[in-house]
């Protein structure tokens, strides 16, 4: 006879909390690609510590036991904001991890879609953590080689056990992956788009002023909410979250991997990358105190990979490939950096005009990630229960 799983939420309870952070330890234990993620920040995204994504938006923890032993997580987000914009009562799973066990699995879930429907909420996606502007999806392929920096990874059972209770794909989202000696084999009609920008436009690019930091951080993330709001599933950063991110960017933006780009001296749009500091955080394992901080900046310029993040245009100038553009200022300083390999991700499966220019450059699709939908109507407070 199986022993029974149950499912417990996590609240206050600081011993729980622990247990939910410390269960990746166990679960990736010998797993060469898997890089432990700071505490710190893993106790915050988690809401566990302040973060302002939660100052408006409830959720709620869950981990499950067997024997008395930790052997799964989740966590249930009700994300107002998207609901409000998409009209929608949709609720989000996020920060799942579980051991290789339908019954768990179902469990955990279970007592998240039991959460989410007594929120009000009608369907579930996920996984976010905790939204579309930080990590998101389920890795399903490109299992072979470690994550980039802010990318999940996983087990590839995850997938089956998601699928499993009932979640089907909604959108795939990709990354892709290019190295120096591509950039001699590049598709002559890329440079003509950026000559012909230049030749219609009164166009100025600069990269980023750390002088001032504050002033070009919240430059860049008011681009960043203008731009997408076409984009599938897109939410804008609260301002709570922009000066959080803008805290958070202070020690690890390089202006050598920004762009800024200027039409008639007005800023239109914005490149942005990132070290892959994963090289050094995987050495920490989680910690940044007391000497994690001064390893991750003293060898950031001796990281041989990048991660490009966005090349965010607004709106009525997306259709003349300005992201060329902001790709095209970074290359020389990135190439002076020493910097061989290159990852362009996220990019929705839906994007096919930014798949389309990546994938006419050259570049190899090498991991795809998965969001999935559920509907909730088999839920409601009387029915449901947290533990199998």
């Amino acid at each position: 006879m199986n022993p029974v799983c149950e499912v417990r939420p996590v609240g206050q309870d600081r011993r729980a909390q622990r247990q939910f952070i410390q269960l990746l330890w166990e679960l990736y234990r010998g797993d060469p690609n898997w890089v432990p993620p700071l505490i710190m920040h893993q106790q915050e995204i988690v809401g566990f510590r302040p973060h302002p994504f939660y100052d408006q938006n409830p959720r709620e923890c869950f981990l499950a036991y067997v024997n008395g032993k930790p052997v799964g997580r989740i966590a249930a987000i009700v994300n107002r904001e998207h609901n409000r914009r998409y009209e929608e009562q949709r609720g989000f799973f996020g920060f799942f991890e579980c051991v290789d066990d339908q019954r768990v699995a179902d469990a955990l879930f279970t007592a998240a879609c039991q959460y989410l429907a007594e929120q009000g909420m009608t369907d579930v996606r996920g996984p976010v953590n905790p939204s579309l502007n930080y990590e998101l999806g389920t890795l399903i392929e490109g299992f072979d080689s470690p994550p980039t920096f802010m990318m999940t990874y996983n087990p590839p059972y995850h997938d089956k056990l998601i699928s499993g209770f009932g979640f089907e794909k909604t959108q795939d989202l990709f990354a892709y992956e290019g190295d120096v000696s591509m950039l001699a084999t590049l598709d002559p009609k890329l440079n003509f788009v950026v000559e012909e920008i230049r030749r219609r436009f009164n166009v100025r690019v600069r990269p980023f002023d750390p002088k001032r930091f504050e002033e070009e951080v919240n430059r860049f993330l008011d681009i960043y909410n203008r731009s997408l709001v076409g984009t599938w599933g897109f939410v804008p950063l609260s301002p709570g979250e922009v000066a959080h991110q803008a805290k958070s960017l202070k020690y690890l933006l390089l202006p050598e991997l920004t762009t800024f780009i200027e039409v008639d001296g007005k800023t239109i749009g914005a490149g942005f990358g990132l070290m892959d500091y994963n090289q050094i955080i995987k050495r920490l394992n989680g910690r940044l105190l007391p000497l994690g901080w001064l390893k991750l900046l003293r060898g950031r310029r001796k990281i041989s990979r990048i991660r490009l993040l966005s090349a965010n245009i607004l709106p009525e100038f997306q259709k003349w490939g300005f992201g060329l553009l902001a790709l095209e200022r970074m290359l020389e300083d990135v190439l002076k950096m020493g910097v061989t390999h290159g990852e362009f991700s996220w990019v929705l499966e839906s994007n096919h005009l930014s798949r389309k220019t990546l994938e006419r450059s050259g570049v190899r699709r090498t991991k795809t990630y998965r969001l999935y939908d559920r509907s909730l109507s088999d839920f409601s407070p009387r029915t449901a229960q947290r533990s199998a």
